[in-house]
């Protein structure tokens, strides 16, 4: 499953704000970056789109798998997971960004405790 538009970051700029300016949380297996919405950062065609809650990346870089075939399984696997996470997100609040990162080694690890990390990450950066 691919993130819905309306939830979907995308653009150089942005990435390299989320990259500086973020929050960090670490986790064994992924980093979770977190930053209030900066909407003049998003490309044009997002800008026009209606404001959502919140906005999500995942990042999983060669590092993690050499095989595009297992980053990109890993992509799939973190979607749904963060559409959830970001549901349970409130939405009078001020719109968030955030951008998960897998760390090198996370593609032997079980599914299974890759979102169960993500999980405690969102809790862990206020978020749930």
């Amino acid at each position: 499953m691919v993130l819905p538009k309306e939830h979907r970051l995308r653009g150089r700029f942005l990435f390299d704000r989320l990259y500086q300016k973020s929050r960090r949380f670490h986790g064994d297996w992924l980093v979770l970056r977190t930053m209030a919405a900066e909407p003049a950062l998003l490309v044009p065609e997002l800008q026009r789109q209606p404001v959502s809650p919140y906005r999500c990346a995942v990042v999983v870089s060669n590092k993690v798998s050499k095989k595009s075939v297992r980053r990109n399984a890993l992509r799939r696997l973190l979607h749904p997971h963060l559409v959830a996470c970001g549901a349970e997100i409130r939405p009078g609040e001020i719109p968030i960004w955030v951008l998960l990162s897998l760390k090198p080694g996370s593609a032997e690890v079980a599914e299974s405790v890759l979102l169960e990390e993500c999980s405690k990450l969102f809790e862990k950066a206020g978020l749930r």
